[in-house]
């Protein structure tokens, strides 16, 4: 299945970006750096993760 990647204008300079596609309802996550790892979720679920890390809910794992 071919997907059509896009990344943040933001990134565009730099080597680190995570690139997005959709398809069938999914919602496709990779590493600029490393494209052949793709994570698969929906647009319900990444709001919920993104949502939750900016108010802080994962804070704790970082060292």
């Amino acid at each position: 299945m071919e997907l059509h990647w896009r990344k943040s204008s933001f990134s565009a300079d730099t080597g680190s970006c995570i690139e997005v596609a959709e398809r069938d309802g999914w919602v496709f996550l990779r590493e600029g750096d490393d494209p052949d790892v793709v994570v698969r979720t929906t647009r319900r679920k990444l709001r919920a993760f993104l949502e939750g890390a900016k108010a802080g809910e994962f804070d704790h794992f970082a060292t």
